[in-house]
């Protein structure tokens, strides 16, 4: 892939075509299609249906070396000393012991990144007893990504600025990339050929006023190729904002959506109530949206979790339809493509991502604040469904499971 100019423009990664249910594994008469559900503070994963009545089916224990773990950071005063900045900080005064994850093509295992342990490591199904544990560089691992043949597994390590590329079933590291300050959403590209990673820079300060953005760091989006690891774009958000007339706006990148037909990126930011929309061919921002705001939601950025103000968005398989997570105004929509005008704001308590449900039909949340996650129709934008879960729910996965699964004892 060119790095600049309109061959380039042409020449640039594609998003992968998502359709509901797609892994290497699929329809696989033994094989379960389920979500996993990571709940945060608690160190577990909750496996639910992956559409329906998303019936909760059963849990699992993704911490079942905690003593381990915490007896090495207590010995080192430099892991101590990250472990509680993870507390105090991002964890609002919790210990982060589950972001992401996401099954093997076989179903046997789930791979988990724990950023309170700096790490990344394969939990049996069966079992629930460790396969494999990867120590990430640096004292925090965050968002992950698996390749559409379900065999890789990207990590961003925060404190590093590295992405580690693992094989899935070994846990052995394949390759690694440099980013910008504080590595955040990966999303692999064209098939597998290329991997984005979005840096957010420093969340965690109270340096929230649009005057000190400049200590918030280096963020970009780093565009690499997946079977070298070279680097081969990089996007400044920042440059593209400006010239869209957008220079009030945060360049941090959080959660994006690209479109089936691999042509735009719709992406949020930091500290904004909405997303906007980018033309990877001409390589600009070309719309923009702001969404409604909670009225009862402090307009005091140093109140909003990790800089977020709106954190969380997924399309539907057509390519017609955003759901939006609006993690600090309490409420979710379904936003129309075309139109970019938004459906019904279904309230939700601290809604902190969104997925596409495995039949395409419902985007589902996790609705952090509540501990549930809860499916709101594409179609009509109405809450058809809402399920119990462990404490603080983040990332919600499609997966896969053995079709017989049940919670592993004890």
């Amino acid at each position: 892939m060119a790095v600049a100019g309109p061959a380039a423009a042409a020449a640039a990664p594609a998003a992968p075509r998502v359709t509901p249910g797609s892994a290497a594994h699929a329809g696989a008469g033994d094989l379960r299609e389920v979500m996993f559900v990571g709940n945060n503070w608690d160190g577990t994963a909750d496996v639910i249906a992956s559409h329906g009545d998303f019936s909760r089916i059963g849990r699992i224990n993704v911490i079942p070396d905690k003593a381990q773990r915490l007896t090495e950071i207590y010995l080192n005063p430099v892991k101590l000393i990250y472990f509680l900045g993870i507390r105090n900080g991002a964890g609002e005064g919790h210990d982060q012991f589950v972001d992401d994850m996401y099954s093997t093509p076989d179903g046997s295992a789930m791979v988990v990144s724990r950023p309170s342990f700096a790490d990344v490591v394969s939990i049996d199904m069966a079992t629930g007893r460790v396969n494999w544990r990867f120590p990430v560089s640096g004292y925090r691992s965050d968002h992950m990504a698996v390749s559409p043949d379900g065999t890789r597994v990207a990590v961003s390590a925060s404190t590093s600025n590295t992405v580690h590329v693992l094989d899935i079933r070994t846990g052995k590291q394949l390759g690694s990339f440099k980013t910008g300050d504080k590595p955040h959403e990966n999303v692999f590209t064209d098939g597998g050929k290329y991997l984005w990673n979005m840096s957010i820079g420093e969340v965690n300060t109270a340096l929230d006023d649009p005057a000190m953005d400049w200590t918030k760091g280096d963020r970009r989006i780093t565009v690499v190729d997946a079977a070298t690891f070279k680097e081969v774009k990089v996007i400044d958000m920042r440059s593209r904002l400006d010239a869209f007339g957008r220079k009030d706006l945060s360049d941090a990148v959080r959660p994006v959506a690209f479109t089936p037909d691999q042509s735009k990126l719709y992406f949020q930011v930091s500290f904004f109530n909405g997303f906007l929309e980018y033309d990877v061919a001409s390589d600009r921002i070309t719309r923009a949206k702001t969404l409604p705001k909670n009225p009862a939601t402090s307009e005091d950025r140093t109140t909003w979790v990790n800089d977020s103000r709106h954190h969380g968005m997924s399309m539907n398989s057509a390519g017609d339809k955003l759901c939006i997570a609006g993690t600090m105004d309490d409420y979710a929509t379904i936003v129309d493509r075309n139109s970019l005008q938004e459906g019904p704001l279904v309230p939700a308590s601290k809604p902190y991502w969104a997925t596409v449900s495995g039949d395409g039909a419902s985007c589902v949340i996790s609705e952090s604040g509540a501990d549930r996650v809860t499916a709101i129709d594409f179609a009509t934008g109405r809450k058809v469904a809402s399920v119990a879960v462990g404490d603080h729910p983040q990332r919600v996965r499609i997966a896969h499971v053995a079709a017989d699964w049940t919670s592993p004892a004890g």
